[in-house]
């Protein structure tokens, strides 16, 4: 292949692919992000997990009060039964509530502060891999690289190029969900004061409740279980927001942002997430139910990891190694498996009524959970996280 036009291209600018550029243009390597669409954009996922502050240091995001609201902690309540229980998520790192069109607007201007070039509204159509280098085709134009790194999200470009996504059948089926404004209930300035994110359980799956600066909510209704098409729309969505005390007081008085959206297709894994010259890192590898929020936590932490392994092989010039990844692998699988396990079992075992709810009972239980629920997914001290891991272990033929 001719020299190439960059060292990286990088598909897709949300947080994975915004923070692998970079890291790697900290490193003072050639780096193009092609996005599809453009920033700002709405995106869903909002409530930030603890154990992602580490990245967003090394990234140098400063995260502004008047911007992102703190988030503290997650309650968990049955309003049937009236059990609920809270874990603490701010006890080591302060984690934060983000408007993701703001946020991710923040992680890449951070990325073209550092060096990266981005190029939005252009889709990348095809991507020619081989021993001597990358070439992307887009519907704008033809780019050389040393290497690609699919950040594409949900779309995860060379998963589907390559057929190598297999879907995670027992987890949350589709999410229906909105923006409030003007929440100024009661109940709604209590929960702005504790920065906590609401989870209710009910009989088809559960909502989620967080809190954004400037008096606004995100609500969401993930379901879980079989639902005929034709109620999967905005009237399943508000039958459950009014069947709720606690939304009818905190919403109170608000106003409907947007038209109720939805999304389907949820949880998927992709088998193959690199190979000669190419890594793909966020959703592109792996993608759950947002049950505990571990989206945006998944994308950063793994971005970091393919940036790291990728630097000093670009370094030395032998990033075209086919397993240049592999050493990561035990990695990511514990992570991203230890947390579909979690997911799992919220959803097969009863695991809120069964085990959180029972939490307070003892201090150890609790603080395993709350480790897993802030990402802290690679200690060898929690036996709640080893409990699922051989769980699944033993049922394995």
């Amino acid at each position: 292949m001719a020299l190439a036009d960059y060292d990286v291209i990088v598909a897709g600018s949300g947080p994975a692919g915004s923070t692998a550029a970079a890291l790697l243009a900290q490193q003072q390597h050639k780096v193009l992000m092609i996005e599809r669409s453009s920033h700002p954009r709405f995106h869903i996922g909002e409530s930030m997990l603890p154990l992602s502050t580490p990245v967003f240091d090394r990234l140098g995001i400063t995260w502004d009060s008047n911007q992102y609201l703190r988030k503290n902690g997650a309650a968990f309540i049955d309003e049937n039964s009236g059990e609920q229980v809270r874990f603490c998520l701010n006890a080591q790192y302060q984690p934060y509530q983000v408007e993701r069109a703001r946020f991710d607007q923040m992680l890449v201007d951070n990325a073209r502060h550092h060096g990266a070039r981005l190029q939005q509204q252009e889709s990348v159509t095809t991507v020619e891999l081989d021993a001597d280098g990358v070439q992307v085709g887009t519907d704008r134009g033809r780019y050389r690289s040393r290497y690609l790194i699919d950040a594409t999200g949900r779309s995860t470009f060379m998963g589907r190029k390559q057929s190598t996504i297999e879907r995670i059948g027992n987890l949350g089926r589709f999410a229906l969900y909105t923006h409030y404004r003007h929440t100024n209930s009661a109940t709604a300035r209590e929960l702005y004061e504790s920065g906590d994110i609401k989870i209710l359980m009910v009989d088809i799956g559960w909502i989620w409740i967080i809190p954004l600066i400037d008096r606004r909510l995100s609500i969401g209704l993930v379901v879980q279980k079989a639902i005929d098409r034709s109620r999967r729309g905005a009237a399943l969505f508000e039958h459950y927001c009014k069947a709720s005390p606690f939304l009818t007081a905190v919403l109170a008085g608000a106003e409907q942002e947007t038209e109720v959206r939805a999304e389907a297709d949820f949880s998927f894994t992709n088998t193959r997430r690199h190979g000669q010259r190419y890594a793909c890192c966020g959703d592109a590898a792996g993608f759950l139910d947002p049950i505990f929020s571990s989206g945006v936590f998944l994308a950063v932490t793994s971005a970091e990891r393919v940036a790291d392994r990728l630097h000093p092989a670009l370094a030395a010039g032998t990033e075209g190694d086919p397993a240049l990844h592999a050493a990561d692998d035990d990695h990511y699988t514990l992570g991203f498996r230890s947390m579909q396990l979690f997911v799992e079992r919220y959803y097969q075992s009863d695991m809120v009524h069964h085990l959180f709810f029972a939490a307070d009972r003892s201090d150890t239980i609790k603080n395993d959970i709350a480790a897993l629920l802030s990402g802290d997914l690679w200690r060898d001290d929690n036996d709640f996280q080893r409990m699922l891991l051989a769980g699944r272990q033993n049922r394995t033929p």
